[in-house]
């Protein structure tokens, strides 16, 4: 854990400690995979911990493991591995884009046949009778990628959420704790994988309890400051008609229910006069930023397990500037005030 000795504020130089909270989102990730590159190229910041669901927490273990084996570099190439290793293993996956996709330049599955087919199929048949064995290819690339003997060992905190099957609660799992089951079940979508078992529970994907957790960066890193990579629009101003956008749109309110009611009360525990010394008190005096990417709007929900390199890389560079544009203009801010704006959520009732 960080000492309080790390200074909290921009200025002058002096070091900034942040911790990250990372949305999972399939491919999508790979805009987190940017802004966390272009994060560890600035040498003003230090990060405390890391919070993260399905691919927010895999970009987390890969950084956090390449970081502790070689510092930034060492963060930064071990992203571009983990990514490349996953566009090499979609190479053979069923799920590729349509001839009129490629040649119209879009990046959705959803007039790949095998795709439409498989998601027909996910609405009569469970993983446990299309996939027997329950296999993953993701745990292959997790193991070759991830140290996780070093990882349990890091001085910077993770945090890694998956939903207990049986009570719907939310787990978190921290450094010593993680393996590629804990990483494959944060990420186990039950329509499309078996139930990740995990001293003898069983676990679905973490978004479905918090995507991400903000909870255990409240309760037990020294950072204040958090900043919030969002790649789940919570937004959207056309209204779904056809029964996968429809289906699409539920998914995306669902995953982001949790994180906004917890954004929500540290907007509310804010309006509280004297909250003392109580566990309240932290989350009032939480500082929350947000990085979020407009072009991860326009793109289908399909696209999420689009894995071809060309579209990693698009969506990295995307991140990465979204992140330069955000400490261009916050840099200053962290340390003295929340740049995102939670007040507004106090309107929804």
């Amino acid at each position: 854990m960080a000492t309080t000795t790390a200074k909290t504020h921009a200025r002058n130089g002096e070091e900034v400690l942040v911790d990250f909270a990372l949305q999972g989102g399939g491919s999508h990730g790979a805009f987190t995979w940017g802004v966390l590159d272009r994060a560890l190229q600035e040498p003003w910041l230090r990060i405390d911990a890391i919070s993260g669901t399905s691919a927010g927490a895999m970009n987390a273990a890969v950084m956090i493991d390449g970081y502790e084996q070689g510092g930034p570099e060492g963060g930064r190439a071990a992203l571009e591995r983990f990514w490349r290793r996953n566009s090499e293993a979609a190479r053979f996956s069923p799920f590729q884009r349509s001839p009129m996709d490629v040649l119209m330049g879009r990046w959705s599955l959803d007039n790949s046949p095998l795709y439409l087919a498989a998601d027909i199929a996910a609405r009569v048949f469970s993983p446990y009778d299309l996939n027997p064995n329950g296999s993953n290819p993701l745990r292959d690339v997790l193991e070759e990628c991830i140290d996780f003997n070093r990882l349990a060992k890091s001085s910077i905190n993770l945090f890694v959420t998956a939903t207990n099957v049986h009570t719907g609660r939310g787990r978190v799992f921290r450094n010593e704790e993680i393996t590629p089951d804990v990483l494959l079940a944060s990420a186990c979508l039950p329509t499309m994988f078996q139930a990740v078992e995990i001293d003898g529970e069983a676990y679905w994907d973490g978004g479905f309890a918090g995507n991400p957790t903000i909870t255990p960066l409240v309760r037990d890193s020294q950072c204040r400051d958090t900043i919030l990579v969002q790649i789940n629009p919570v937004l959207r101003k056309s209204l779904p008609r056809t029964a996968r956008e429809i289906h699409n749109r539920l998914n995306e309110i669902a995953f982001n229910a949790p994180l906004l009611k917890e954004l929500r009360m540290i907007a509310l525990l804010r309006k509280i006069a004297d909250l003392g010394k109580t566990e309240g008190a932290r989350w009032a005096s939480m500082r929350i930023h947000r990085i979020a990417g407009t072009a991860l709007e326009d793109l289908g929900s399909s696209s999420k397990l689009n894995a071809e390199w060309d579209f990693l890389c698009m969506l990295r560079d995307h991140g990465r500037l979204s992140a330069a544009t955000f400490y261009q203009e916050h840099r200053h801010d962290i340390g003295k005030t929340s740049t995102l704006d939670l007040d507004e959520l106090l309107t929804l009732v």
